[in-house]
């Protein structure tokens, strides 16, 4: 037991770690509810499909536009709740028009980039396991014994 000064500083209180620096540098928050921010529809009738935040309703909904022609969005309001933030941020500006939109899609090339994400490819994968027919399915079961039958005897050969 130590005793503690009477002012109670202590040097490794007052001064952060070299490690807590860096981890509150990767802890920075990035994506903010904005106006262009690309996101992913999550609910709803429109579930799994991309659109853009147009304006900023209030602190719970937004007005999201696709573009329709792209993604198949209409312009609609949508909750926050209802959506999920992604990376990527349109160079529009607010309640831009369906044509200035879809020409910032295609200048910022955001559907090409969002599908080449592991986020857009886990989406891809679920849903084409969703559409497997049941001998698909057992094809896949197949296949997986298949190649862990493999990996197996390598391991054995390798221990």
């Amino acid at each position: 037991f130590t005793k503690r000064p009477i002012n109670n500083k202590r040097s490794d209180i007052d001064t952060p770690s070299p490690l807590s620096i860096v981890i509150l540098e990767k802890m920075v928050f990035n994506r903010f509810v904005e106006v262009g921010r690309v996101v992913l529809i999550n609910y709803g009738p429109e579930s799994g499909k991309l659109a853009t935040i147009i304006d900023i309703i209030d602190q719970n909904k937004c007005l999201v536009d696709g573009p329709e022609e792209i993604t198949g969005v209409a312009r609609q309001k949508i909750s926050y709740s209802r959506i999920s933030l992604t990376d990527f941020k349109a160079k529009v500006q607010r309640n831009a028009r369906a044509k200035s939109l879809k020409a910032a899609w295609a200048e910022d090339d955001i559907l090409a980039k969002w599908e080449a994400t592991s986020w857009a490819k886990k989406l891809a994968v679920k849903k084409r396991r969703a559409t497997l027919t049941d001998f698909e399915r057992f094809k896949l079961m197949v296949a997986k014994q298949k190649r862990n039958s493999l990996v197996s005897k390598k391991v054995k050969e390798m221990s």
